[in-house]
Formats: structure tokens, C-alpha cells, sequence
């Protein structure tokens, strides 16, 4: 709701979150009751689906070419550069313009980047410099979309429907996790052409869903462009302090403990696997995971959130390790599981909260700002897992990793206690921000 009022010149808006439909159409308990979060869920799985054969097929193929765990770690860090400059960009499109269109506008751009490169290879033109073009090119549009589709959910049903949703989107992206790496793996082994061109039609379908999207909850128009609202995303994490542990935590936590990037060298040279290895290592937290979502996609966590949070990622911490340390596909795989598992936790309390805690005018900067810790973790981690692999082994990387990780929870406990004290999510609100576009900018209000 959005109520204005002038105060010698200046237009001072007061947001409290978006305004509910007066229909009151689709209010049911569940989720998938109302159309358009079922074409973003359906969406949601196909370009992460997208996404995850396209990483498998890059990582691949690098590594065939180069044999060089350093440049796997550089596939990470080409995704995450886009992320980083973009990032205050990115946040102020999503805010200003139809959130459909921006998705359907990056989903397009990733299948001319599949596209391109499942001509190069079955042309065996393709070479490591136009992969990496290519992973630019797809990390570009994916700094717009990920930020795009978090802030366009709550657009999509009822405000007391938001954690289960958000748990079920959490469940279509684990959905995806599973699925795209084993397809993507087995279609490798015909060729690498055949995992980019599936890869596109998935982003075609993707694409093609979120025009179906409609808005179920009026969207407050943005205000006005100034330097202030470029940076408001920024300034609302700074004063939130459990948002800013939440999201900080996870990104050092990840940033240390992921080893994913990895996958293609213990596919290879530590489990002695093929193709399909690598599928089935990508696709096992993913396991875990969606099993974590969907439970709590039913039963919401009920007390003691941020509690929960540091316990999940120290559990993360533990499995990393066991993970480095293990010779047996089985036992990788049930640690890879465990981490997905605690990873989904994670993810699930970190995304309620930000998405509770913001008003829908900022959902797009803010979750521009998320999507950077995110990039951070994920895409930096990767390339952070490369430079140790290279210098100390694959292993060592990885379980230094997660030591670190145990390091993270243990040093957050003392500097974000905060969000250890975050108790019960349901009753988190948007809280108050007042926008003066001629005198005192941006500003925050603390409930």
C-alpha cells in the first residue's frame, strides 16, 4: 500500500508492502491453486533445468579441452562477473518495468547462447574462448532473471501464502537440480550438441510460460529514478541486520564450502566415473534438498528460524568435509545429499525472511543485492575451488572448504546475533520506507 502525502515540495510515499486483490479470488491454503504461481513454478523448473544441463555440458567440455582445474574455477567466475557489475542495474530494471517481460527477455537470450554453442559443437568449430563467451553471455542474462522471478512472486498470491511458496519454489528449483544434470550427463555421451540443444528447447519453454504469467496482487507504481533509489537495495540489507547475517552467512558459508566446480575432476580421477558421474554428482544435493522443500513446503518451521539456520549450515560444513574425504560413489553421494538437505534450509529461511522483511517497490534491488551474495557464493566459490584445487589438489580444496565453512557459523554466532535470535517467520512484516525524491533521498524506517 502506498500512501503520499507533500511536505513543502517534496512527495514523501510511505510503502508497506503491495495491496491485495479486493476479489479475493484464488484464497486457498495452497499454493498451486492460483494459476500464475503454477506457470512461474513450471517456469522456474525448466530454465533451471536450462541452466544445470548447460553447466554440466561446460564443465565438461572445458575440462576436456584444457584439463585444467584452474580454468573450471574461471567458468565460475565468467557467471559471476555479470552478477557483480550489474548488480545495481539489475535491481532498478526489475523495479521499473514488467517483471514477465524482463523474464521472458532472459530466458530468449539464453537459448541463442545454447544454441550457439550446440552449433559449434556439432560443427567442431567450438573452442574455450567461445564457451567462455557464451557462459558470459548466460550469466548476463541470469543476473536479470534470478532477481527478476524472486521479486515477482509475492505479485502472485496472497502475502500469508509466502513462505510455502517460497518453499515450493524452492522445490522446483531442486526439481530442476535433479533432473538437469542427469539429462544433461546422459545426452553428453551422444555429444555435446545434444545437451546444448536440449538446453535451448527448455529455455524456449521457459520463456513461452512466463507470458503466460498474470498479476493476482496489485504492484505499487516505483518512484522516481534518483541516485538515492539506485542504492536503496543496498541500504535496506546495511540496516536489516538479520537480513544482512542471513545473506551474509550464506554467501561466506557456500563461498568456502561448495564444491562444484570440483565435480568434473572426482567424476573423473577420484570416483572414476564418466559423463554420467558428473550428472548423478551434480543432481545429489539436489536430492536432498527438494526432499527438505517439500516437507517444509507442509510444515513451515514453526520456531526458532535463525537458530535452525546455523545449525543447517554447520551440518553443510560437516558433509563438505566427508564429501572430500570419501573414495565411494555411494558415500559421496549420501554426503552430497546431507548438504542439499542443509543447504535447503538454509535457503528457505534466508529467501522468507528477505522476502517478508521487503516491500514489494524494493523487491527487485533488494533481491539484485541477494542474487550478488548468491553469485558470490556460488559462481566465485567455483572459481575460489579451482585456484585452491590447482595449487593444493581437489581434495584439500574441499575439505578446507568446509572447515572453513565451521569456521563461518562459529565467528556469525558472536557478530549477527540477531538473526540467531529470529524466532517464528510468520510474523515478520514489510516494514515502513519512506522515499523524498527532493531533500533527504532514501530511507528506512526500523519497525
Amino acid at each position: 500500500m502506498a500512501a503520499r502525502r507533500r511536505t513543502g515540495g517534496a512527495e514523501t510515499v510511505h510503502w508497506v508492502g503491495v495491496r491485495s486483490s479486493s476479489s479475493g479470488q484464488n484464497d486457498s491454503g495452497s499454493v498451486f491453486a492460483h494459476r500464475s504461481f503454477v506457470y512461474l513454478w513450471f517456469a522456474r523448473v525448466a530454465t533451471i533445468i536450462a541452466y544445470q544441463m548447460l553447466a554440466v555440458g561446460v564443465g565438461w567440455q572445458v575440462y576436456a579441452i584444457t584439463g585444467s582445474a584452474l580454468d573450471l574455477g574461471f567458468v565460475g567466475l565468467v557467471q559471476f562477473l555479470p552478477s557483480l557489475v550489474l548488480v545495481l542495474v539489475v535491481g532498478h530494471v526489475a523495479d521499473r518495468f514488467d517483471r514477465r517481460r524482463i523474464l521472458c527477455a532472459c530466458q530468449f537470450v539464453a537459448l541463442l547462447a545454447a544454441a550457439t554453442l550446440a552449433v559449434g559443437s556439432a560443427t567442431g568449430s567450438v573452442t574455450e574462448r567461445a564457451i567462455f563467451a557464451m557462459v558470459f553471455v548466460v550469466g548476463c542474462a541470469r543476473a536479470f532473471e534470478m532477481p527478476t522471478m524472486q521479486a515477482l512472486l509475492p505479485a502472485l498470491l496472497p502475502v500469508r501464502l509466502l513462505p510455502r511458496a517460497v518453499a515450493s519454489a524452492a522445490s522446483a528449483t531442486q526439481t530442476a537440480i535433479i533432473l538437469g544434470p542427469a539429462i544433461g550427463g546422459f545426452l553428453y555421451v551422444a555429444g555435446p550438441a545434444w545437451t546444448y540443444a536440449t538446453c535451448a528447447a527448455a529455455y524456449l519453454t521457459a520463456a513461452t510460460l512466463s507470458l503466460l504469467i498474470r498479476y493476482e496482487r496489485r504492484v505499487a507504481a516505483p518512484p522516481p529514478t534518483t541516485l538515492q533509489s539506485v542504492f536503496a537495495g543496498l541500504s535496506f540489507i546495511r540496516r536489516r541486520e538479520a537480513v544482512l547475517g542471513a545473506i551474509t552467512l550464506d554467501m561466506v558459508a557456500v563461498l568456502l564450502g561448495g564444491a562444484a566446480a570440483l565435480f568434473p575432476i572426482y567424476a573423473k580421477e577420484v570416483l572414476d566415473t564418466g559423463p554420467w558421474g558428473l550428472g548423478i554428482l551434480r543432481s545429489a544435493p539436489a536430492v536432498g534438498a527438494l526432499a527438505l522443500a517439500l516437507y517444509l513446503a507442509r510444515h513451515p518451521l514453526q520456531r526458532h528460524a535463525g537458530r535452525t539456520m546455523f545449525i543447517a549450515i554447520a551440518v553443510f560444513g560437516v558433509a563438505t568435509i566427508g564429501f572430500g574425504l570419501s573414495r565411494w560413489l555411494p558415500l559421496s553421494l549420501l554426503f552430497l545429499v546431507v548438504m542439499g538437505g542443509a543447504d535447503m534450509i538454509n535457503v528457505v529461511i534466508r529467501s522468507s525472511l528477505i522476502q517478508l522483511s521487503t516491500p514489494d517497490p524494493m523487491r527487485g534491488r533488494v533481491g539484485a543485492v541477494n542474487a550478488l551474495f548468491i553469485g558470490t557464493s556460488n559462481q566465485l566459490g567455483e572459481f575460489e575451488s579451482g585456484v585452491v584445487a590447482a595449487w593444493l589438489g581437489a581434495v584439500s580444496s574441499v575439505v578446507l572448504g568446509g572447515i572453513g565453512t565451521l569456521v563461518a557459523v562459529a565467528v556469525s554466532l558472536r557478530v549477527f546475533r540477531d538473526l540467531a535470535q529470529v524466532d517464528r517467520l510468520d510474523t515478520i512484516r514489510p516494514v515502513d520506507v519512506t522515499y523524498s525524491h527532493e531533500k533527504d533521498g532514501f530511507r528506512v524506517k526500523q519497525p
